[in-house]
């Protein structure tokens, strides 16, 4: 699943392509032909994602709210649309350029209470500067559930996912199962201002990189990480290879039925 700095880099393409632009919509699946016709001929106003949560808000208070789960994907280009191939879901087209939405888990026109309510529904998005640290702090302190989970639960921390979780709890020196209420509000913040630090580089690069400039392939003269994720990591999917700081082999565990990985001399 994509994590949230895929879809803020979505929410800045389909600003730069059809903001401020009368649009055209249709669903050649034919699953939300009724949502497309609704919004079809609207001026999209503004784009913004929040957490996992893409939003495409058009004139007349509709906005059309897309999850991308596990396999939805966006394509887009210039000039006149390709025919449609594999189950698009929904279209748009503008005299310059077109998108593509396949496979989404959640497809749909929100009202704006609608949309509050999913805001509401989210924790801190370290990516948005309306984000607020420390709510999501107050829910981690009186819990007893483990870090790694506090931190993929979209209520705490919106946009995260495991490689971010992962990578900023072996940044932070903690191991995935310490319970939250052990966490103190100081190393809290430094994990918070990781995460922002992380997710924003990420955004840039388009790629999640988590390595410092010390432990990089070049500086340590090991070969670069091949994955399809791309990008440098410290544990993550790299359960038995050893550690890049202390050579340690990296662990791997299940931890609420996703996969958890740390170094247990890094990690304490």
């Amino acid at each position: 699943m994509p994590e949230g700095h895929t879809i803020h880099r979505l929410a800045a393409r389909h600003r730069e392509l059809f903001a401020g632009d009368k649009v055209l919509a249709a669903s050649p699946q034919g699953r939300f032909a009724e949502g497309a016709a609704l919004i079809s001929g609207s001026v999209l106003e503004a784009t913004e994602a929040y957490g996992k949560h893409l939003l495409h808000h058009y004139a007349g208070e509709r906005t059309l709210h897309v999850h991308l789960g596990l396999y939805g994907k966006v394509t887009d280009g210039d000039g006149a649309p390709p025919e449609p191939v594999g189950q698009v879901r929904l279209r748009l087209t503008s005299d310059l350029h077109w998108l593509d939405l396949r496979g989404p888990t959640a497809c749909e026109l929100l009202t704006p209470p609608e949309v509050q309510a999913l805001r509401d529904r989210l924790g801190a998005d370290p990516l948005r500067a309306d984000a607020d640290p420390d709510a999501a702090y107050d829910r981690i302190r009186r819990s007893p559930t483990p870090l790694a989970a506090l931190l993929l639960d979209q209520s705490v921390v919106a946009g995260t996912g495991l490689i971010f979780v992962t990578e900023a709890l072996f940044r932070a020196g903690l191991r995935p199962t310490t319970p939250g209420r052990r966490l103190s509000a100081i190393r809290w913040r430094a994990i918070w201002d990781d995460l922002v630090l992380l997710m924003r580089q990420a955004v840039l690069v388009g790629r999640i990189d988590t390595v410092r400039d010390e432990h990089l392939p070049e500086a340590m003269g090991r070969p670069p990480r091949v994955d399809r994720h791309g990008g440098e990591v410290y544990v993550y999917r790299r359960a038995a290879l050893p550690c890049h700081v202390c050579g340690t082999a990296v662990r791997q565990a299940d931890l609420a039925g996703r996969n958890s990985y740390w170094c247990p001399t890094c990690q304490r």
